[in-house]
């Protein structure tokens, strides 16, 4: 049986209807119809079952009058096809599980597909009508399991918030036991509405870590990403969002927030970044010139587009085989991709791979590698050899530019795939659905080389 899942870790929203379809303020459109009867779940249910049966006009009555804008009938059957190609026929619909984050509530519901389950985020607004759609990985309720490497009371957590106002972010300080001042880590998630730990699947790769270096006497903060903690608000900046209003502000943020902490030493703060993460560190680096030192996971040096369409034909032919609903998707995403290549791009609006052309363009004229030849911190690279997302020609992107340096290390791990967990063979999505945790390797590497500086 064929594999297909997200693509996950590369940009703000990458294959169409993953990341937010819309979201739009509640008193902002009038109510197009009666006002739809039942408890929210039933609502949610009732909307997402009318796009698996193609009832748009259902689905529309559901809605708000602005969201009917943003989403309209071909929109619905775009992105459900586009579901169908990556993952499969339809099955059915699973279960739910509720979220209020006011004036919004939050539904989420869970569509199996025949090779992956999704949980489709459905928000209601005020008026009990749907005003945004997200679909993402289903986020199994498994309980999580401490790492054997993790040490029992080595460390204390404490709440925290970066920035203020409309959007400040929680975020978790995990700090070592002792006296300090201790050197800490700013950890930056990869792409899509990520949570603190990074949670993908059954995993929770920056709770490992955070865990695993605190144990090793590094403090680590780890929050909920401006995506995850306020997609709404982002809407009234979805033409002009780039990377920064993203991931390099907030990642900022937590840096100024560090040196001000008791118990860290503020001369050593450090950055690690994930998959987009990783390679925006370099820029984040360059962007505040006394961070201590930056360690990229699996960043990427090559342009993000072309690695959407890489990875996208490498799912496809797992089998050996592209079926034609396949072949019709990686033909679609080309397409998009030759747009987003093409210097008319400057001239464009709309969004390309489900992010806007602003977001496109500002990455067009950032070259990870070469940014980070800028940066005079030391460095610290590593990349799992079985990952099929972010590869070891990235790897060797950020060896041309930078193996002359002596303060940058970098190391392979063969076993590893993009979670820097452990796995044999081809690495496929189903891996994330299994429960792991990021080598204890990678966690004492990481710990040695942020406690040499």
């Amino acid at each position: 049986m064929k594999s297909r899942l997200l693509v996950l870790g590369l940009a703000c929203a990458l294959l169409a209807a993953l990341l937010p379809a819309c979201a739009r303020t509640p008193q902002a459109a009038p109510i197009p119809g009666p006002t739809p009867t039942g408890d929210l779940t039933t609502i949610a249910v009732a909307y997402v079952q009318a796009l698996a049966k193609g009832e748009y006009a259902t689905a529309a009555a559901l809605s708000e009058a602005k969201m009917n804008q943003a989403f309209p009938a071909a929109k619905m059957q775009e992105t459900w096809q586009a579901l169908v190609a990556q993952f499969g026929a339809f099955q059915k619909l699973g279960g739910t599980r509720t979220e209020q984050q006011a004036p919004y509530d939050y539904v989420y519901v869970t569509c199996e597909f025949e090779q992956a389950a999704l949980d489709a985020k459905v928000v209601l607004d005020v008026n009990r009508r749907v005003t945004g759609l997200w679909f993402g990985p289903h986020q199994a309720s498994v309980e999580y399991q401490t790492p054997t490497y993790v040490r029992s009371g080595a460390f204390s957590e404490q709440e925290l918030t970066i920035g203020s106002g409309p959007l400040a972010l929680p975020a978790t300080l995990t700090l070592p036991e002792g006296t300090g001042p201790f050197p800490a880590v700013v950890l930056v998630q990869g792409s899509g509405p990520n949570d603190r730990d990074e949670t993908v699947g059954a995993n929770k790769p920056f709770r490992d870590l955070a865990w695993g270096l605190a144990s090793r006497g590094v403090a680590v903060l780890r929050y909920e990403k401006r995506t995850k903690a306020h997609p709404e608000q982002l809407v009234a900046i979805k033409d002009t969002m780039t990377v920064k209003e993203e991931s390099v502000d907030d990642a900022l943020a937590a840096v100024a927030l560090l040196r001000t902490t008791a118990g860290i030493a503020p001369q050593r703060v450090f950055v690690l970044g994930h998959s987009l993460g990783g390679t925006l560190a370099p820029r984040i680096g360059l962007a505040d010139p006394q961070i201590a030192g930056l360690v990229v996971l699996a960043g990427a040096t090559r342009p993000l587009p072309d690695l959407v369409l890489e990875q996208t034909a490498y799912l496809a032919n797992l089998d050996g085989s592209i079926s034609p609903d396949e072949q019709q998707s990686l033909d679609e995403i080309k397409r998009q991709v030759d747009q987003i290549n093409d210097p008319a791009l400057a001239s464009q609006t709309g969004t390309l791979l489900d992010a806007p052309i602003s977001y496109w363009l500002d990455l067009r004229n950032y070259h990870p590698a070469e940014t980070a030849t800028a940066v005079k911190a030391p460095m610290l690279i590593l990349q799992g050899a079985r990952d099929y997302q972010v590869t070891t020609e990235d790897l060797e992107g950020w060896k041309k530019a930078l193996s002359s340096r002596d303060n940058v290390q970098f190391k392979l791990y063969p076993a590893l795939n993009h979670l820097f967990m452990t796995g044999e063979g081809k690495s496929t999505p189903a891996e994330y659905d299994v429960a792991g945790h990021v080598a204890e390797e990678v966690v004492a590497d990481t710990a040695a080389w942020i406690n040499q500086h």
